[in-house]
């Protein structure tokens, strides 16, 4: 059952982030021809995409089970998407300019938070950096650019 649920997960946070792409590109299509996207339409296609996202990531991580710590800050960055949404639709300007600074706040508050290494048990491997022995010396040489 667990492996089921699990696959299920994973399926559905990839269906979901399929859909947000395609939302996404609804969004720049709109840009390159704005007579797609009449009215607030653009507006909802981009809070479309920004709230799917934030979905089919907290999915995407219940289906890894992770520490708390971790649930913590997946949280948070689905909380940022959230506001960022509500800031593409949200009627009052005042209250949309709010949104978007909390928005704002919460993706720099996940970006410190990656860079000082917290949770503890996060991987850095989420930036694309190599993990590997850093005892073992460069064969190339400590000068060399790859």
């Amino acid at each position: 059952m667990y492996n089921r649920l699990d696959r299920a997960h994973r399926a559905l946070s990839v269906i979901l982030g399929s859909l947000t792409l395609f939302a996404a590109a609804i969004v720049l299509l709109g840009d390159a021809w704005p007579r797609l996207l009449p009215g607030k339409a653009h507006d909802i296609f981009a809070a479309i995409s920004l709230v799917l996202i934030a979905i089919a990531y907290l999915i995407y991580q219940a289906a890894h089970r992770p520490p708390w710590r971790e649930w913590a800050k997946a949280i948070l960055l689905a909380f940022a998407f959230f506001f960022w949404a509500a800031n593409q639709v949200w009627p009052d300007p005042h209250q949309a300019v709010i949104f978007n600074d909390l928005a704002i706040a919460l993706f720099v508050l996940d970006v410190f938070l990656v860079m000082v290494g917290w949770p503890p048990s996060s991987s850095d491997e989420s930036f694309g950096e190599a993990h590997g022995d850093s005892s073992t010396p460069d064969p190339a040489g400590p000068d060399s650019i790859v």
